[in-house]
């Protein structure tokens, strides 16, 4: 425990409580000299591989057989960045290094009195893991479920840690989805975008509207203004609901092929142009980006990766649309 000050360490004259502006500190009228208690610095490292946080069992007291993240005092002479490397050093027997600032964290422990513990994320560069000294095990545990932890401070900046990388793991994510080639990664809800795609399902009708608005008032388009409205309405309507489908990865490559093919050859029949039915595909995917973008306020990072991943996700539907109707429209 924490024992209070009664002499003065220098001239061993007993102390008094004395006023310094509006702080009583301990004082030794003898040696004229104010006794200074500030709190104790704390370093401690966050480690993360494969989204999983190396923690500590501590083998002995305060708080023995409870884990904590890689965690001791600063020493004299020592930066708390070198601090906070050396106890992962010593307690993990990993070499690390200092990445970010992750918390600053006060705290009051029955043992030590004041702490201040701050806490850095680091990188394992060398070294092999094994427990040190002050340890029973050291493990990693998924960061989504470790267990309860011997300091509130390092829960208090393990939990700021995950919700800093919460959407950079989304994106990452996401984007090993978009370049995958298995297709049941192609599910709703595996993307980013996927709360985009909600809100053009749940506006198809706005959107094909405003095609509708478009393609018979076009100049690239001009068989559309002569045939029946309703019909084309209908059809564009059919063909975001295509887009939505194979969002969802309930419509595969094989199924787009053999519709627009059958699409490019009934509208060639119809007395279509080429470059209609190529510029009518075009106006759709304008519209449904055009709305996509609508919706979004570009607030954050991760707003405008979801709005660059919707656009790819576009581009390879429309781009291969495109080209099997084109191949539908020269088949004999």
């Amino acid at each position: 425990m924490i024992k209070d000050r009664k002499y003065c360490a220098h001239c061993g004259t007993k102390v008094i409580n004395r006023n310094e502006g509006d702080i009583v500190r301990d004082y030794c009228e003898l040696c004229d000299t104010y006794f200074y208690d500030n709190p104790l610095p704390v370093a401690s490292t966050i480690v993360v591989k494969n989204r999983e946080v190396l923690l500590v069992k501590r083998k002995f007291d305060p708080y023995k057989g409870q884990w904590c993240l890689p965690s001791g005092f600063a020493e004299i002479g020592e930066s708390i960045q070198d601090a906070a490397i050396r106890e992962l050093k010593e307690e993990t027997g990993i070499v690390g290094k200092v990445i970010d600032n992750v918390n600053v964290n006060s705290t009051y422990n029955n043992l030590y009195g004041d702490l201040l513990f701050i806490t850095y994320e680091a990188e394992w560069i060398d070294g092999q893991l094994m427990a040190g000294d002050d340890a029973e095990e050291v493990l990693f545990f998924p960061l989504e479920d470790f267990p309860h932890l011997a300091f509130d401070s390092n829960t208090v900046a393990l939990k700021r840690y995950i919700e800093s990388k919460k959407e950079y793991w989304e994106i990452v994510d996401s984007f090993k989805l978009s370049i995958s080639n298995n297709k049941q990664n192609f599910k709703s809800g595996n993307f980013v975008s996927d709360k985009l795609i909600k809100i053009i399902e749940n506006n198809a009708d706005i959107i094909a509207r405003r095609w509708l608005s478009d393609v018979i008032t076009n100049n690239s388009t001009p068989t559309y203004a002569t045939s029946d409205s309703e019909i084309s309405l209908q059809r564009n309507l059919w063909v975001i609901g295509q887009f939505e489908k194979w969002l969802g990865g309930d419509y595969d490559n094989e199924e787009l092929r053999k519709y627009y093919r059958k699409l490019g050859k009934d509208r060639k029949k119809e007395g279509f142009a080429l470059s209609e039915i190529l510029s009518a595909i075009s106006l759709t995917r304008k519209y449904i980006w055009e709305f996509a973008l609508s919706q979004q306020l570009w607030t954050s990072t991760i707003d405008i990766y979801m709005t660059l991943e919707l656009e790819r996700r576009m581009m390879l539907f429309f781009d291969r649309a495109s080209f099997y109707a084109a191949r539908g429209f020269e088949q004999k």
